[in-house]
């Protein structure tokens, strides 16, 4: 939810774009620029407490057969956690690395 929040500023736009609504308009699309610090703050937020709920708390004991006792569980957990921060970070810094792919 917090990667959705924090990159509903810069994704809104594609997304349009992407289904063919175009025009100069879509430019003044920043109804949610302002927010974008506080949307950033709870995103980073949840993956800082994703990453501490993976690799700092105490490994729960899984029943055998269980899903948690599988180690397919704990690489998807952690792949998608990873993946989340790349994509969040991706949005925060789409004004820096963005004018280089154009």
């Amino acid at each position: 939810m917090g990667a959705f929040l924090a990159s509903a500023c810069c994704v809104g736009p594609l997304v349009l774009l992407t289904l063919g609504i175009s025009g100069a308009w879509i430019g003044n699309l920043t109804a949610l620029e302002p927010f974008k610090p506080i949307f950033a703050v709870i995103a980073l937020g949840f993956i800082g407490a994703g990453f501490r709920q993976v690799y700092f708390r105490k490994p729960t004991v899984c029943e055998p057969g269980s899903y948690c006792a599988r180690p397919s569980s704990a690489r998807i957990t952690k792949s998608a956690l990873w993946t989340s921060l790349i994509l969040v970070l991706a949005a925060l810094t789409i004004d820096w690395w963005a004018p280089l792919l154009y």
